[in-house]
């Protein structure tokens, strides 16, 4: 049985574990003393133009300026009083000082501020909306078959706004009309209400702050074939009921609170898994690993067969490695 569990008997942090069985298949942590930024939204100021980077930096808040690459900058935000032909340079229609509307794309990561865009997404329940690219939209990727099929025609039937754009969610399957409609309105009025704040504020400012981690586990994790929710916090049980109760209330029954003596991780053996995929060499089955290293620029993963000998030759040895890897890191 896949499961949701969520770890909470520690103030500081919460961890949300996606299980397939007792296989670790994803996790999010949060820290309550380094609170997640992405996907939050800020009116910000420009304090440099960068034309070597074709790029501008952005005080939002935080204390490193934010990068934000002239191509993730919306035509609607270039400057009024600039004056171009053609395709525009980022020092013809961007100055310092001003006043821009962003959206955190990455965390900070080493000594590098966030990266920001100003092409927006606000996720609901079954839908994404992005509201200044209409160009974009559609059905998730992780949707096949019939469910794509239906789901586009469903998608026909919604009133989105021509400067709109909308992709259809994995918990959007089975929906009709009338209920991606309902999401649809709450993403438009969250919208307005942004754009409200904007108007009504000076930056930088915090505009709209992304759900925490439990809200995010239920609205971007849960699907159908979860068949449990265990908490083990009664405070975000309840919280995690509340949610439920209010845009799912038909699987509210998946809900549990966990009250065992053991550990919930140590219970389903998430513990060491964890562990494990911290560490900077992963095993494979066949006697093989992966090498992951960090570096400020990418993230380098090496795959070694090592010891393993299932292959006949050295080619298939290789494939077989390398199929374990790729499963391993997907």
């Amino acid at each position: 049985m896949k499961r949701i569990l969520i770890n909470a008997t520690q103030p500081e942090e919460i961890r949300v574990a996606m299980v397939d069985g007792q296989r670790l298949y994803d996790l999010d942590i949060e820290h309550s003393l380094r609170a997640q930024k992405k996907a939050n939204i800020y009116k910000g100021v420009i304090t440099r133009v960068e034309p070597s980077l074709e790029a501008v930096f952005v005080n939002y808040g935080a204390q490193r300026h934010g990068f934000l690459s002239f191509r993730e900058v919306a035509p609607e935000f270039y400057n009024p009083n600039a004056k171009y032909t053609g395709r525009p340079n980022v020092k013809d229609v961007m100055r310092e000082g001003m006043e821009i509307l962003v959206q955190v794309d990455k965390e900070e990561r080493g000594n590098k501020g966030a990266a920001l865009t100003t092409y927006l997404s606000l996720a609901g329940r079954y839908l994404v909306l992005m509201p200044n690219n209409p160009k974009a939209g559609g059905v998730s990727r992780r949707i096949e078959g019939d469910d794509r099929q239906q789901i586009k025609q469903t998608l026909n039937e919604l009133d989105i706004p021509d400067n709109m754009g909308v992709i259809v969610r994995t918990a959007g399957i089975e929906r009709d009309a009338e209920e991606l409609s309902w999401d649809l309105d709450y993403l438009k009025t969250l919208w307005n209400a942004i754009q409200q704040a904007y108007s009504q504020h000076k930056g930088p400012t915090l505009l709209y702050q992304e759900s925490n981690v439990i809200i995010r586990a239920l609205r971007d994790y849960f699907r159908r074939d979860i068949g449990e929710i265990v908490i083990d916090n009664e405070k975000v049980f309840n919280q995690a009921r509340d949610f439920m109760q209010a845009v799912m209330p038909h699987n509210i029954r998946k809900l549990k609170q966990y009250t065992d003596g053991t550990p919930l991780f140590s219970r389903f053996q998430v513990e060491n898994q964890i562990e494990t995929a911290y560490q900077r060499t992963v095993s494979l089955p066949s006697g093989g690993a992966i090498v992951i290293d960090h570096t400020e620029a990418l993230i380098s993963i090496d795959i070694n067969s090592a010891r393993a000998t299932k292959g006949h030759d050295i080619e298939e040895t290789a494939l077989n490695t390398n199929l374990e890897a790729a499963d391993e890191i997907a």
